[in-house]
């Protein structure tokens, strides 16, 4: 079982940006240092729901800060870029770090990101395949071109080209497989995407507010759509898909839930509340307090030994063994460090 830490960079109710971002990077380290085997880094645009606007920006930062954690993006937006930019910094990353970069990619939302960027609508609701294959043959050929609806250029060369890896560790190699580029993975969160992922042979990154048996539909219906359109059986029983849900490790539950409960409310009311669509549609927000508990009640949030269970449970009924656990849940620094520390030295013992 892989356990990795979720960093969103959260700006909670009277925090500095500066503060949130320097959690993000002691997370980092810390996980490091305390055995886990991932670090997962989002963007957000304009909102104190996260502050990092850059994922493959403070994944780079974060793998410069680190020797042998696993570094991905949960997610890089790709309708507010270009696909081939961001296949650029990708392969830039892979390269440098050894092997060490995930690329997560995803959707997104219908936000005002939209029309900063100039990318515009379209590029959320129908483009975003068009961007995916454009990526993926960026990070596997070594000259593309492109004359699909959004994306026109003429024949040019991949540099760098991600394939040329130096560094012949063993986790590069079975992360990059046959094709000798970092690991893409997808945000999925409807049967769409899901699809789309399989179709690409993809592994799906599943979002923190679905439960167990949510998560086992999903990945059902990506084995067989998967299976369906001719991927191997290998390629299926292969497919390294990520969990992603919120790790609170105290020494009762209750505890571990308050902490939660006094701090995250207050951090979704603010940060969720925050985002504009781009086109003025009306949009729902959850009740903060609600989804606090839900949170709580779905993942590992209590003593080491309901941790390692729930983490279990979460595997035995989806068939995932890969974790990305929201560790900063508390909004405070030393709560966090804490936190991953008990995560990495008394939860991971039990899992093995």
């Amino acid at each position: 079982m892989r356990v990795g830490a979720f960093v969103l960079a959260a700006q909670f109710p009277g925090q500095g940006q500066g503060e949130a971002l320097h959690r993000a990077v002691r997370t980092a380290e810390l996980g490091e240092e305390s055995g886990l085997d991932s670090v997962w880094v989002a963007e957000h645009h304009f909102v104190p729901y996260g502050v990092c606007p850059s994922a493959v920006t403070l994944a780079g930062v974060l793998l410069g800060r680190t020797s042998h954690i696993r570094v991905g993006t949960a997610v890089s937006v790709l309708p507010n870029v270009h696909p081939v930019a961001l296949g650029e910094q990708a392969a830039l990353l892979h390269l440098l770090s050894g092997g060490r970069f995930s690329l997560g990619v995803g959707r997104g939302g219908p936000w005002v990101d939209l029309e900063v960027f100039g990318t515009g609508l379209s590029a959320y609701e129908r483009h975003f395949p068009e961007a995916l294959e454009l990526l993926l043959r960026w990070l596997r050929e070594r000259r593309v071109s492109a004359s699909g609806e959004r994306f026109r250029f003429r024949e040019v060369a991949v540099v760098p080209r991600p394939d040329e890896l130096i560094d012949t560790r063993a986790d590069a190699i079975d992360t990059a497989g046959d094709r000798g580029g970092p690991e893409v993975i997808v945000a999925c969160t409807s049967p769409k995407s899901v699809k789309l992922a399989a179709e690409l042979g993809l592994p799906m990154l599943l979002g923190m507010h679905c439960g167990d048996d949510e998560k086992a539909e999903m990945v059902g219906l990506w084995q067989a759509h998967a299976r369906a359109v001719g991927r191997t059986a290998p390629e299926i029983a292969d497919a390294a898909h990520v969990s992603a849900g919120v790790a609170q490790i105290a020494d009762c539950r209750d505890e571990a839930t308050e902490s939660l409960a006094k701090a995250m409310p207050g951090w979704l009311r603010q940060g969720l509340g925050a985002h504009v669509t781009v086109d003025g549609r009306p949009r729902s927000m959850r009740d903060p307090v609600e989804y606090t508990d839900l949170l709580c009640g779905l993942h590992p949030v209590g003593p080491p030994r309901l941790a390692a269970d729930r983490l279990a449970a979460t595997a035995e009924r989806t068939g995932i063994s890969r974790f990305a656990l929201l560790v900063e849940g508390s909004g405070d620094l030393a709560t966090t460090e804490e936190n991953v520390r008990r995560l990495g030295t008394e939860v991971l013992p039990l899992l093995t």
